[in-house]
Order: structure tokens, then sequence, then C-alpha cells
């Protein structure tokens, strides 16, 4: 099990916070996952596909101490911290992108990683079947907290008031965890839960579809202008579709596939709850167009 690739855990969608005393609820950091792998002086780590990325976070030689166990298989979520306290996603894809080793020594001080670690999977041995309280209780006696490697925090019961904590905090959400939970690896569980919080961006519309009809939605980033991020079908009524291909006509620049290409002159307010690393923007309502706006100000906020 040891530096071997582990497709972790995955988390299902929950719709609204919610108490229950058989859960426990974290914060929902906005990183990616990684699970460090720990063997006496050993360290290593691997993404969610198994790609080994031990190269890429030279800080990880600094978490060998922090683990006070001779072997440990951490699950973890990778994280850049802002000054305001809050995790920036986008700095944390900075240094995934990055390769050259100048850039990456650079990089650990601009933009420095802290591994968040919510579950332990192995130490002398394997502890997948024991239930979620259990290892917690492991990971809390084995990792000590430093600025590269902690514990997340989990509160009992309590899932209302942390989701409104994190809300004030500019968090992403709250993940819900059964405590009696398993460790069952590349499955995506029931008993784990993704709570998160409504975002409202504004986009430029790029294209549309008749059947069903959706639009097709784009920003624009530091180096990339109109990159599609998704379509939205939900909350478009039939007054707001009739108004969108009467105005929409002229701009059409072409068909691909079953999409009308256009010229990006308008925009429209979407609401989200989740997207991919790739900025694909997922779970989005309509909230109207945006006569006044300009396509060059709807950008992603970094």
């Amino acid at each position: 099990m040891l530096f071997s690739a582990i497709k972790p855990m995955g988390v299902s969608f929950g719709e609204e916070p919610f108490d229950d005393q058989h859960f426990i609820y974290e914060p929902k950091w906005d990183g990616v996952r990684i699970l460090i792998h720990k063997q006496g002086g050993r360290i290593e780590a691997y993404s969610r596909s198994g790609r080994a990325v031990t190269h890429k976070f030279p800080e990880l030689q600094d978490a060998i101490s922090a683990i006070k166990t001779h072997s440990a298989i951490l699950d973890c979520e990778g994280i850049v911290l802002r000054r305001n306290g809050a995790p920036a996603f986008d700095d944390f894809m900075y240094r995934d992108r990055i390769s050259q080793l100048g850039k990456i020594n650079r990089a650990v001080h601009t933009h420095p990683v802290t591994f968040v670690a919510f579950d332990l999977l192995y130490t002398d041995r394997e502890h997948l079947n024991e239930p979620l309280v259990e290892r917690k209780k492991r990971l809390a006696a084995v990792v000590d907290s430093t600025p590269v490697l902690m514990p997340t925090l989990f509160v009992e019961a309590q899932g209302k008031a942390l989701f409104e904590t994190m809300k004030e905090r500019s968090m992403e959400g709250i993940v819900a965890k059964r405590k009696s939970s398993m460790y069952v690896p590349d499955t995506r569980s029931s008993e784990w839960l993704k709570i998160k919080h409504v975002k409202s961006i504004d986009v430029e519309i790029l294209g549309y579809r008749m059947d069903p009809f959706e639009l097709v939605i784009g920003l624009n980033f530091r180096t990339v202008k109109h990159k599609p991020v998704g379509v939205v079908a939900e909350g478009i009524t039939a007054a707001d579709r009739a108004w969108f291909v009467a105005i929409a006509a002229p701009l059409v620049m072409g068909k691909e596939g079953n999409t009308q290409k256009m010229e990006p002159r308008l925009c429209c307010r979407i609401d989200y709850l989740d997207r991919t690393d790739m900025h694909q923007l997922k779970m989005t309502t309509f909230r109207g167009f945006l006569l006044d706006k300009k396509p060059e100000d709807c950008v992603w906020h970094y």
C-alpha cells in the first residue's frame, strides 16, 4: 500500500447544512486532493489520479518530522493560503502547473503550500476498515501541526453553525462525514457530503443550443480570453429565451455541432455550486441578462 497510487474516497453533494450527532463536520478547503506517503525519512506525494507530484513540493521534506510514526499514509488537501487566511485555488494550481526547478524553488516562498490532513489510511497497518472517529483519533496522535502540515479542524453535530462560520470567512462550505464511515478508495460515498455556498459570477455568452435550450458561457482569464466555462439552462424562462434568440441573431458567427457560436457581446449573471480544476462551472442557475456589462469585464475571480 505504501508508495503506490491510491485513488481516494470521494464525496457526494449535499443540498443544505444540517445538524446530526452521528456526523462530524469539516471546512471545505479550496485546494487539490493529495495523498502523502511516509516511511522513515522518505516522503512522497500523489495526486487524486495517482500522479507522483513529490518533486513539485520541496516543502514536503519539512513535513517528515511532523509525522510522528515511522510509516503513514495521509489523505490531505493541498492549499495555498493568502494573507486574509483564505485558501486560493488558483494559487495551488500554479504550484501544480510549474515544472522548472528554479520556478518551483521560488514558488516555495511566493506560494507556500500547506497540506491539510483529514484522514489516516495506514501506519503500521491499514486503517481503512476502522470507523472515521477512530481514524481521526489516530490522526491527531501522529501529526503535529506545522506551517507545512496540519490536521484539519472538525466539529461534532453542529453542521449549520460551521457552515455559517465558513461563509463569514469566505470559505467554500463544509464536508459532513458520518462518524461510523469506513474508508473505501475509488468510490463516491453517500456518507460523506460536501455542502457548498452558492457563488454568483458575471459571464459572457459565447453561444447557445436550442434543444434543449442552454447558453454557452465564458470568462476571461489572465492568459486566455473568452474561455468557455460551461453552460446554463436552469432558471431561463420562455420570455428570456424568446428575447435572447431575437437579439442574438445578428451576433451568430456560425454553427459547431448543435451550438450556435456568437460574438462575445452579451453577458449574464449566474449562480454556481461547483467548478472543476479547469474552471468549468457546474450546477449553474441563470439569474438575468446584464445589458450594461462589458464582456471584457467578465473575469475569473482570482
